[in-house]
């Protein structure tokens, strides 16, 4: 008779939390070998990657290509194929054609082949996710048997949903389950995670490895944080948030399952420095991954720009940021000396081109079209679109991305100008409402954040953080002129956006009523701008976007 192996009493499980770029199929393969060959140094026995790693995520409709598809399957089997060599298995995420469904997929990887693949069951649909659209839903997964363990692999949805795939693993005789995800952040949602792991460990009574992507793809970061749970619900190991990296843990067989102890800890950031480190880490992609050399944008002295400033230089370096000052008649001396002061802090290039004589060009055009008119908010707006067209030109002649600064309060109610200051590529604050931008700046003054290539110190003027918000498109002007304080505005605007509640539930927070009211309809109104805006980083729980979808023409308002 032939002699039975033994079951494995350890196994150690490396844990890759990387930056993939969707499309790239040749490049994540390539950092799947790399990290596949530094656990092996390790002593790893299996890598665990995330959710849909060889084509990156969310890659949307590429998955409507048979072409990419094919290239995907292509890059699997390629990997497969080098776990010949007798090193560790691999866990990857992959889309598959299956016949005629697509499916999104998990490809076990041993002994030089594909041992098994395993579909998502639960696909998301609300949100920033979309998957029913270009996905086909999997059948209930059994275990997979990996070297004599019983391996269960619900993928992302599969554990946050109620359909019961935790469940159904443990009943066909998993052992131990390793969770592969692509889960953007928000605000707190590593908390959210480690709940929505801990429920299913305790209703399963199985450990729960929890691997997160990590990088910014359009507005979604990937903030990593990757963790895994013991069946006594003990944290077994926490990884960096916000950070690439590669974490090896060991497991023991002991009468009560699979224990892991001793596993890496680390501090994760409070709210603000996590805000900051993903915005600054959804710019950085942005740029990178779509491969532009450097930035400009448009720096007035105002709060905005000089936080933009600040993300610009901490996520690219100095060297590729930057900065004009754009001033026409109505510009302070306070905003010339506060913008020159934020540029020299950061150490970024600064330029001053004023624009009095192309507005002036302008209004001398329209002089007889806007003949027996009052002069107003036409003529403010000539000013943004005429700073708009020079980064815009500027942009164009060197190849450099504009980088736009308009914060989530301005874009709610319509305080921006199209083909003006909303011109851009990418606007690392646009999820950002304004206390939460004075918030980030007092924090950015007194910390650096890991991995940030800018200096320490003040970099954001403080008389920039205290003096009164001003576009300063007329004399004496405030933001406060035309709308309540910012706090109130943005209380009564997450309650809107985010929250959803009723006009009546505000005013019963304390609001003034018509102030709620005329907040409602200007939020309405300026969904036509939202839908012309650049891309942003997704901060709260519903960015405009992906998250909140309503319609342009709409004539609803809620009366009671």
């Amino acid at each position: 008779m032939t002699p039975q192996k033994a079951v494995p009493s350890k196994l150690r499980i490396a844990v890759a939390q990387l930056n993939p770029t969707v499309g790239d199929i040749a490049g994540n393969l390539r950092k799947a070998r790399e990290t596949r060959a530094e656990a092996a140094r390790h002593g790893a026995d299996l890598v665990l990657f995330t959710e849909l790693f060889i084509s990156g995520y969310p890659p949307e409709d590429l998955v409507l290509k048979p072409a990419f598809l094919r290239a995907c399957l292509r890059a699997v089997e390629n990997l497969a194929a080098e776990t010949a060599d007798g090193g560790p298995g691999v866990v990857i995420g992959f889309p598959r054609q299956a016949s005629s469904q697509r499916h999104n997929s998990v490809a076990v990887l041993d002994a030089g082949r594909i041992v098994a693949v395993r579909d998502k069951v639960d696909l998301p649909n609300y949100g920033e996710f979309d998957e029913k659209r270009v996905f086909d839903a999997g059948d209930m997964p059994g275990p997979v048997n990996f070297r004599g363990i019983r391996i269960g692999i619900p993928i992302c949805e599969d554990i946050w949903g109620e359909l019961g795939v935790c469940e159904t693993l443990k009943e066909s005789g998993a052992e131990i389950l390793l969770s592969p995800n692509g889960s953007p952040y928000y605000r707190g949602k590593v908390d959210v995670r480690h709940q929505v792991v801990l429920k299913q460990v305790i209703e399963t009574g199985l450990p729960m490895i929890y691997a997160n992507q990590l990088g910014g793809q359009d507005e979604l970061v990937f903030d990593g944080a990757s963790f895994g749970f013991n069946a006594d619900r003990s944290l077994a190991f926490q990884m960096n948030q916000f950070e690439e990296a590669l974490s090896i843990s060991e497991w023991t067989r002991g009468e009560d399952g699979w224990v892991s102890i001793d596993g890496l800890q680390p501090r994760l950031p409070e709210s603000e420095e996590a805000d900051y480190r993903a915005c600054m880490l959804g710019l950085r992609d942005y740029v990178n991954k779509n491969g532009f050399k450097n930035v400009v944008l448009g720096l007035s002295g105002g709060i905005d720009s000089a936080i933009c400033t600040a993300l610009a230089v901490d996520a690219l370096g100095a060297e590729r940021v930057r900065t004009i000052m754009l001033p026409y008649r109505y510009t302070s001396q306070e905003s010339l000396k506060d913008a020159e002061a934020c540029a020299k802090a950061l150490g970024c290039h600064y330029d001053v081109v004023a624009i009095e004589e192309p507005v002036e060009g302008f209004l001398s055009a329209l002089a007889d079209t806007f003949e027996g008119t009052e002069p107003g908010i036409t003529e403010e707006n000539l000013q943004s679109r005429t700073r708009g067209t020079i980064l815009m030109a500027i942009s164009n002649k060197f190849g450099s991305m504009v980088v736009t600064t308009g914060n989530k309060s301005e874009m709610s109610v319509g305080y921006a100008t199209l083909y003006g200051d909303m011109n851009g590529g990418f606007n690392p604050i646009k999820d950002l409402y304004k206390m939460q931008v004075y918030a980030l700046s007092r924090w950015r003054n007194g910390a650096v954040p890991p991995g940030a290539l800018g200096p320490a110190g003040e970099v954001i003027p403080q008389n920039i953080i205290d003096k009164a918000p001003s576009a300063e498109l007329r004399p004496n002007q405030t933001d406060q002129d035309s709308l309540p304080p910012y706090p109130v505005l943005d209380d009564i605007l997450e309650c809107l956006v985010e929250r959803e509640l009723s006009t009546e539930e505000i005013v019963a927070r304390g609001h003034d009523e018509a102030t709620v009211h005329r907040i409602e309809h200007l939020l309405y109104i300026a969904e036509y701008k939202r839908r012309q805006s650049a891309p942003g980083v997704k901060i709260t729980k519903k960015n405009f976007g992906r998250d909140r979808r309503y319609p342009i023409t709409n004539r609803f308002r809620d009366r009671g």
